[in-house]
């Protein structure tokens, strides 16, 4: 089965080299989704992209947040033949040895999950933790979509998958995007499964998470369950 990673990138220079070095272990293949880097991602990845016919790269013209990318990517990789699709980060808070066992699981949906048991966040601070569980129960609660993690971005997904939830009218822009997208896949009946992983603070580069991203959450769980 074709799998393709589809990895979103804005000023991730010092990343990309080992994070493809280290995706291209397993038996997959990359697509970065570039969003006009300034500090020259892009360029750095055309350079993989020549060398190596398993890395492939979609430019776009500007940054249009992290939803946007990821249905650019999604639309992208299924126009490549993939039979199945990982999203992550390019910054290695998700570990790319871990992509086997999201395709082993073997489900509609597979969630990497910092919160069920065995996941964990390693040199989180406890105000973040609380934040973040506090976060989850509050979304579980208003939308009833029994995940423990509705917020994780590391993931896979069938390709029939995406094209039965119609990914490409998802409305979040942010990082709301994962809420979205899970909520119209446990509406579809689809099976969903969470499994654990650690995620850790990125290696190098700088964060794009701003204050405003739980409050985004708070507002599209509100939207999903009362349609407003």
């Amino acid at each position: 089965m074709k799998t393709i990673v589809v990895i979103p990138t804005y000023d991730e220079k010092d990343n990309v080299t080992p994070m493809s070095e280290a995706v291209l272990k397993h038996d997959v293949e990359i697509l970065f989704v570039d969003d006009n880097s300034p500090d020259g991602t892009g360029a750095v990845i055309d350079g993989l992209v020549a060398k190596n016919p398993r890395i492939h790269v979609l430019h776009r013209e500007k940054k249009a947040g992290l939803g946007r990318a990821y249905v650019a990517g999604f639309a992208e990789a299924l126009k490549l033949g993939a039979e199945q699709i990982i999203q992550m980060d390019c910054d290695f808070s998700h570990d790319p040895d871990d992509i086997p066992r999201l395709i082993e699981a073997n489900a509609d949906l597979v969630i990497g999950s910092r919160y069920v048991p065995g996941g964990s966040t390693p040199g989180w601070p406890f105000k973040r933790r609380l934040i973040s569980r506090c976060g989850g129960i509050f979304i579980r609660t208003v939308t009833g979509m029994p995940l423990r993690d509705p917020t994780g971005g590391f993931k896979c997904w069938k390709a029939e998958t995406l094209k039965k939830i119609d990914f490409e009218t998802v409305a979040s822009a942010g990082y709301s995007f994962q809420l979205e997208m899970n909520h119209r896949t446990w509406k579809a009946g689809c099976t969903i499964k969470e499994i654990p992983i650690s995620f850790t603070d990125r290696v190098a580069g700088y964060s794009k998470i701003t204050p405003g991203i739980a409050t985004e959450s708070i507002k599209i769980a509100l939207k999903l369950r009362f349609g407003k």
